[in-house]
């Protein structure tokens, strides 16, 4: 009754091959962007949107990213956060050296250098995969780690050993630095990650995509009917850690505005990788879910305590906040292994037949 593709014809092909071929969809994508782009700017304030909306959509790209290689491609990933940290870099040194580019476009272009690091680290997934190829992407996350901590090159020497972000100017509203409005590096940031997530929609849904999930579902086969495995996992590294690094020179430049090698870390990786996995692996929807539990539910278990007339000391919440997170991880995991993208689609399918028995 809610959601019920009966009498929703389709009359061509363009049309039935469609992003959302379904009205319902269409509607509800246009709600989920007029919320975003009016709802939220207009009602949420400079904590609100610093320290919740903004990182949620950095970790919701990044999540993206290594959905690409993991979810969608099959091959594991445990360098996210080096990744990440190659286009916080690179971006930085960009801007260095060119100070009258648009800071935009720098972020947007770091990503290639990312991309290339992380293709020349996709090269043993020919020969190897599973927890082998993550021994060797862990490999990487531990050099590139190394790598931030000493070449002095890539901080400009700065005797902190961090980034510092410049102030960057568009349209004469600063986006970048201390400067900067929470609310205008919030557009900016949900701007690129609603750019890419479109754009990297299409991509699987086009060739490129198909073969990654045949590469995913059985390489042998996949080889067999054509399909090169070499090109194809290498470009799926290349794409996941473009997307990663984009993500990660946000990270630096429209949330923090200065980074240290350890926001990089394992730490990160790790974080990113349970994401990808409760949200749901081979979604991209899941990926913004993932996030979204992960970093937006334990800031409001936070405040719960306060909010309720409890008197508990910070490091007491901080702990219950892993605790509770941690035991809601577990139950997840056993009630839908498949993560909350499952649990959507369990949902539209129960509303299609509603209110008659599933």
């Amino acid at each position: 009754m809610f959601y019920r593709e009966a009498g929703q014809f389709k009359t061509s092909y363009q049309a039935d091959q469609a992003m959302f071929p379904i009205r319902q969809d269409r509607i509800g994508i246009a709600v989920i962007l007029a919320v975003a782009f009016v709802v939220i700017p207009l009602t949420g304030n400079d904590f609100f949107l610093n320290s919740i909306m903004i990182p949620f959509l950095v970790f919701s790209l990044a999540a993206i990213g290594l959905n690409v290689l993991t979810g969608f491609c099959g091959q594991l990933s445990l360098g996210t956060g080096a990744f990440m940290g190659v286009g916080a870099y690179a971006a930085y040194k960009l801007t260095t050296i060119f100070p009258d580019v648009n800071v935009i476009f720098l972020v947007l272009v770091s990503g290639v250098f990312s991309a290339a690091i992380g293709a020349v680290f996709g090269l043993p997934s020919l020969r190897i995969k599973g927890l082998y190829l993550a021994v060797t992407t862990l490999a990487a996350q531990f050099f590139l780690e190394w790598c931030f901590i000493r070449i002095p090159w890539l901080y400009n020497s700065n005797a902190s050993g961090a980034i510092e972000v410049p102030k960057r100017e568009m349209f004469g509203i600063a986006i970048s630095g201390a400067e900067a409005t929470p609310l205008a590096r919030y557009f900016v940031v949900l701007s690129v990650t609603v750019l890419i997530a479109f754009l990297v929609a299409n991509v699987l849904r086009g060739r490129i995509g198909r073969s990654w999930m045949m590469i995913r579902d059985m390489d042998i086969a996949a080889e067999l009917m054509g399909i090169r495995p070499l090109q194809t996992k290498l470009m799926a590294f290349a794409v996941s850690s473009y997307i990663c690094g984009i993500a990660g020179a946000m990270m630096v430049f429209f949330w923090l505005n200065a980074a240290e090698p350890s926001s990089y870390s394992i730490t990160l990786s790790f974080q990113i990788l349970f994401m990808v996995i409760l949200g749901g692996l081979g979604s991209l929807g899941g990926s913004f879910l993932g996030a979204a539990f992960i970093w937006i539910l334990p800031v409001f278990l936070k405040f719960i305590p306060g909010m309720i007339g409890l008197d508990v000391a910070a490091e007491t919440v901080e702990h219950l906040t892993f605790m509770v997170v941690g035991g809601l991880i577990i139950f997840f995991l056993i009630v839908e292994p498949h993560g909350f993208a499952r649990l959507w689609q369990i949902g539209k399918q129960k509303l299609r037949v509603w209110p008659f028995p599933y």
